[in-house]
């Protein structure tokens, strides 16, 4: 290892002992469900071998893998000016988000760790202008995408957010819905002197050439990219938020609805103009990150739908859906109430990327927009109260494994406080959009900003997001954690072990997903190393092979992580 490897680990070492002081690091202040027994388990050979797929394979300097995203609905999130305001739209919320309550958050966002921001759509949807005032609302049908919609703020202040979020250190993403737009067509009233020569995207073509999930109507038009106006049109859109405004890429709603040949050429305009920019001496605006949505549990889907081959590449990211259905039934829980605490559905045969092609770039994540919040689906299976430790120990467990995959990862807002709808829990079935608790909108609830909107965090809502912010300091002074290889040492039903190598960083992971402690017994063959281990969010956790075997003790529903000395 080299001496800057060391400094950064010996930050991260004393980092965490501030917040285990303060009940943030390892498993807090939380202790587990009553379970007096003791899961034992001994792993002697190792399942797997070291698997470059589970990288992020976009070399060492693409800080791309090290993405760490929180996600906003802006309509939803906060209040900054109450001059603008939808008041109306799907979900729980107020309805009355805007570009200044994001600008006034920064620093709480700043604060959970994450280095990123992504918004959902910010384009003007010509509000009472169609017949879904709610629809407009939500952003994802726009009319004009040259200018901020009025209802969230204006072009100025898109800027200003941006450079503030960059000052703080903050990637900015827009969220890009090039597959279909409002109703009422697509307007160039606003196009910008650059951009004069540019074609309004065609929209007349036959239904043939537009994909079959996009059903035209009074509120949506579906493009057709077998136009070369619409590809001209959107690459517009893509480099010009790049170039003018200093964004750092692109998250892109509906990938499947643009033929994976048009995302070849809108990402190559996107990285071009995002090189330009770095070669101009920019220090922002220079990351040209592009992630696709595909709602989908197969992963095979992803390669067709999204990346595409080595020979015909489209996108190099994308929500990794399959993971995240793992990851729920292992340790949290899925909207169908699937959830049956088997570790072994983490990197199971059909969500382990293995048909990736190697530019793939999966990005990792909890919830959105369109689910519930983990808090409400762990209430709805009984798998934790809010006033529960098996709530916020889950909640935990999860973080620590997004913490531990390769790649690029998204957080919802709202996710590091552990929050939750109260009085929902059950799935709503009848006139749920009129009560705003369909499952697809109920997590669109008012964001709870710290020093902004009035709420103070609960000592449990604190500590969780105490427990967030030293999970991805770890990642910064962890290479292995972000880029590193994985070898999956079990593939036990109660205890996920592996190992994360990047040159000279070495980690052991471990997480426990049942309600009782797990004494593992590992031999050193199995880990690949005799080394001593340290406890990295623990530093007085030292463990050293007896008679070729650690023997550690993971508490229920933890994460521990483990530096191979």
């Amino acid at each position: 290892m080299n001496q800057h490897f060391w400094r950064r680990s010996a930050i991260s070492v004393a980092m965490a002992l501030a917040l285990t002081a303060c009940g943030g690091g390892g498993g807090g202040d939380e202790k587990p469900p009553v379970d007096d027994s003791t899961y034992t388990v001994t792993i002697s050979s190792s399942a797997h071998t070291a698997d470059s797929r589970m990288t992020c394979n976009q070399g060492a300097d693409v800080a791309a893998c090290d993405l760490r995203m929180y996600q906003i609905m802006v309509e939803a999130y906060v209040n900054g000016d109450d001059s603008i305001n939808y008041d109306t739209g799907y979900g729980p919320s107020k309805h009355k988000g805007d570009l200044q309550g994001i600008v006034d958050s920064l620093d709480y966002i700043a604060g959970t760790g994450v280095n990123a921001i992504w918004l959902t759509p910010i384009f003007d949807s010509c509000k009472g202008k169609t017949n879904d005032a709610k629809l407009e609302a939500t952003g994802y049908y726009a009319c004009d995408y040259f200018t901020v919609d009025p209802m969230f703020g204006d072009n100025a202040k898109l800027k200003e957010l941006v450079d503030a979020a960059h000052a703080k250190g903050l990637y900015v993403f827009l969220d890009g819905v090039f597959g279909h737009a409002s109703g009422i067509g697509v307007t160039m009233d606003n196009l910008p002197a650059s951009l004069s020569g540019l074609a309004a995207p065609v929209t007349a073509a036959s239904v043939a050439n537009k994909h079959d999930t996009c059903v035209e109507s009074d509120t949506t038009i579906c493009f057709d990219y077998s136009q070369p106006d619409t590809l001209a049109f959107f690459k517009a859109v893509a480099a010009h938020y790049v170039t003018e405004y200093g964004i750092d890429g692109w998250r892109l709603d509906q990938a499947y609805q643009v033929p994976i040949s048009a995302w070849e050429e809108i990402r190559d305009t996107v990285e071009t103009a995002a090189a330009d920019r770095k070669a101009a001496g920019e220090e922002w605006g220079t990351l040209g990150y592009m992630v696709g949505e595909v709602w989908d549990g197969n992963q095979n889907n992803f390669v067709s739908k999204v990346y595409g081959t080595a020979a015909n590449p489209g996108l190099q990211s994308a929500f990794d859906f399959p993971l995240h259905y793992g990851l729920m039934q292992a340790i949290g829980s899925e909207t169908s109430a699937s959830s049956n605490g088997d570790a072994s559905k983490l990197y199971a045969n059909w969500n382990d990327g293995s048909v990736y092609p190697d530019f793939a770039m999966p990005n990792i994540f909890i919830g959105n927009h369109d689910i519930p919040r983990l808090g409400d689906l762990l209430q709805r299976t009984g798998r934790g109260d809010v006033n529960a430790d098996e709530y916020w120990l889950r909640h935990k467990a999860t973080f620590s494994f997004m913490a531990a995959t390769s790649g690029p990862m998204t957080f919802y807002y709202g996710e590091e406080i552990g929050d939750q709808l109260d009085g929902f829990a059950a799935q709503v079935t009848t006139n749920c959009a009129s009560q705003g608790l369909c499952d697809d909108h109920v997590a669109r609830t008012d964001g709870k900003v710290a020093g902004v909107t009035g709420h103070t965090l609960s000592s449990r809502q604190s500590n969780l997001k105490a427990y967030l912010k030293s999970l991805m300091d770890l990642r910064d002074a962890h290479p292995a954690l972000a880029q590193g290889t994985l070898t999956r040492i079990s593939d036990d039903s109660n205890v996920f072990v592996s190992r994360k190598d990047n040159g000279g960083d070495q980690i052991l992971y471990l997480l426990n997903t049942q309600a009782k402690d797990a004494k593992i017994t590992l031999s050193t063959s199995a880990l690949g190393d005799d080394g001593t281990l340290q406890n990295l969010l623990d530093s007085g956790d030292s463990i050293s092979a007896s008679e070729g075997n650690y023997t550690i003790t993971v508490p229920a529903y933890t994460g521990l992580f483990y530096q191979i000395n």
